[in-house]
């Protein structure tokens, strides 16, 4: 989502605009040249404007910073505002280029570009051929294929880049086809096809220059720019591929689908063709049997969000994969308020006007066991929406069973991973959005700990301890370090061996890699953590704020990889995940365990 600080042009634009008027609440944020322009134009009927006008205004300096106690006040209520620095009494003048550990081991780093194929978010997976391991790492064209079988001797064994064409995704290049890329993936062991089958989301883009952050470039007050996002080419959907090797060359496109609810056939549609909607959000939730569930919104009319630069709200769908380059639409759900029409129940959001708040899925369904293997249950983080617990023991009837709503945490993202490893043991499953400023200029984005026992009423019964960083660090709280701090995500379910109970692994931006025990859910405590650096000799500076975005946790080898803006780290820490096995996997990774 950082599409403010994606080169060093766009940064300098942000510092100009971050001087535009940001309004209270109630008063409107468009400048008036754009406004009489907006007047004359044709208005999109999909571009909900439900409530008035009640953007956040800067946060008063004086109502947050560093506290008497050590701690850090966060400000109650900010707006979009990724690509400004918000300086406070107590922050550091430079960034942090030391590193801090606690019961845990760097096994190997690997610094470079090489090793960094997006400073901002990257995807990982694995595939296990002849004997030999290898992690995928990629966003969308710029990806790597690494041998990680040894973790101490890591090979590159493929590089992939669009930068030949200045990354334009409409055309072809050494390593793409036009409009093709990588795109977020889940990849699983088909015993029908006896192989690898990678399911790849295609959605839309959300680094885009046609709309901007700012009131006077919103989607609100820049009808041109909606045009152009509405025009653009491009699969909204996802690609279904054999993967008989670790390199490109060993994909074998099984289908190409279309989640475009007005393609007259999902399997024949023209990616060189604009198509509505969002496609596939983020990793598939696919188990390699009959059932896939994603985040999709259908077409234009999902439009319930305030978020200023995206144009969809996304609900679930649910496919039978039965024959998986024929896959079928089962059902598709969503929450009263997500499509135009439904203004009443929009309303009835706190958050409605605001233009700040992500609302709809981010990521797809999470199942503590999948529909084949008995699983009933699917929990949703849907941002502004709240969590959503759905009974899809019946896939092509996906039913609403219990909600809740989460205190507001404007701006940030709110909801948009849930880990429900734990929730088989001890009923819990854990809820948290993540930060996208820097400096903590926003809510403190907790992960709730929410007793999921009965399904029909899930709640709030505790948070995760917040990260402190070590003596050493000369600082009492992380947002003294710069940069971004809170919970990003705990990996994903497609890691290889099964969860260790009791333990939860987040990327916590600038405060590493953070293991939690929550194996006595009313104690729940740090247990260990690696904090890197603050960035390498590599790194871009506007980039120095998004510093350890991602963990995957190899639980079959007990190793753990750390993604940041300037490389990877191999850890291990045999007193929260166990003895690390440096040889290669015992046995092949072929589908998540549960």
């Amino acid at each position: 989502m950082r599409s403010l600080r994606r080169n060093a042009a766009l940064a300098a634009v942000v510092a100009a605009a971050s001087t535009a008027t940001l309004l209270a609440p109630g008063v409107s944020g468009a400048d008036t040249t754009t406004a009489a322009a907006a007047a004359t134009a044709p208005a999109d009927p999909n571009i909900l404007d439900v409530c008035a006008d009640r953007r956040p205004g800067p946060a008063d300096p004086g109502s947050y910073g560093m506290q008497l106690d050590g701690g850090f006040r966060h400000p109650a209520l900010t707006p979009v505002d990724e690509g400004s620095d918000h300086p406070f009494p107590g922050r550091n003048a430079e960034y942090d280029t030391r590193s801090y550990i606690k019961n845990m081991k760097v096994e190997a780093a690997y610094e470079g570009a090489d090793f960094t194929p997006d400073y901002f978010h990257t995807w990982q997976n694995i595939v296990d051929f002849d004997g030999r391991r290898y992690l995928f790492q990629y966003s969308r064209s710029d990806g790597r294929v690494y041998d990680i079988t040894d973790i101490k001797k890591v090979k590159v064994v493929e590089r992939l880049s669009r930068k030949s064409v200045n990354g334009d995704e409409t055309r072809a290049n050494g390593d793409w086809a036009a409009h093709d890329y990588w795109g977020a993936s889940t990849i699983q062991w088909n015993k029908k096809l006896n192989a690898y089958v990678m399911v790849q989301s295609f959605e839309s883009k959300r680094q885009i220059s046609e709309l901007s952050d700012q009131p006077s470039g919103d989607k609100y007050n820049n009808p041109e720019g909606v045009r152009k996002v509405r025009a653009k080419p491009g699969l909204k959907g996802f690609k279904v591929y054999r993967l008989d090797g670790p390199r490109k060359k060993d994909w074998k496109l099984l289908t190409t689908v279309s989640t475009d609810a007005s393609q007259a056939d999902p399997l024949k549609s023209d990616p060189a063709a604009a198509q509505q909607g969002s496609g596939s959000i983020d990793v598939p939730y696919w188990t390699g049997e009959k059932y896939m569930f994603i985040a999709a919104a259908p077409d234009d009319t999902y439009s319930g969000t305030e978020y200023p630069t995206n144009l969809h709200s996304a609900g679930y769908q649910s496919w039978d994969m039965s024959d998986p380059a024929r896959p079928k639409l089962l059902d598709t759900w969503h929450l009263p308020g997500q499509r135009t029409g439904e203004d009443a129940a929009y309303r009835t959001n706190p958050r409605c006007g605001n233009r700040t708040s992500w609302m709809g899925a981010r990521m797809p369904l999470f199942l503590p066991r999948p529909v084949e293997k008995g699983g009933r249950y699917a929990f949703a983080a849907m941002g502004g929406y709240g969590l959503t617990v759905l009974d899809v023991s019946d896939p092509s009837n996906m039913r609403t069973v219990g909600r809740l709503d989460l205190p507001a945490s404007v701006a940030g993202t709110e909801g948009d991973n849930i880990d429900v490893s734990q929730y088989e043991k001890t009923g819990m499953i854990y809820y948290s959005g993540y930060p996208l400023t820097e400096d903590c200029y926003e809510p403190y984005k907790d992960v709730y700990q929410i007793d999921a026992r009965d399904p029909k009423r899930p709640r709030v019964v505790g948070v995760l301890p917040r990260p402190t960083p070590p003596k050493a660090a000369g600082i009492t709280d992380y947002c003294q370090r710069r940069g971004s701090f809170g919970p990003k995500r705990t990996g994903y379910y497609t890691n290889p061996g099964r969860h260790t109970p009791g333990v939860l692994s987040y990327g916590f931006y600038n405060a590493g890699v953070q293991f939690f025990d929550v194996s006595d859910p009313a104690s729940p405590e740090v247990s260990a953590y690696f904090v890197p650096k603050a960035y390498g000799a590599g790194t871009a500076e506007y980039a120095y704020g998004n510093q350890t975005h991602g963990v995957y946790v190899e639980w079959d080898r007990n190793i753990a990889w750390a993604l940041t803006n300037h490389g990877i780290y191999a850890l291990s820490s045999p007193k929260v995940l166990g003895k690390p096995d440096r040889d290669a996997p015992a046995k092949p990774f072929r589908a998540s365990e549960f």
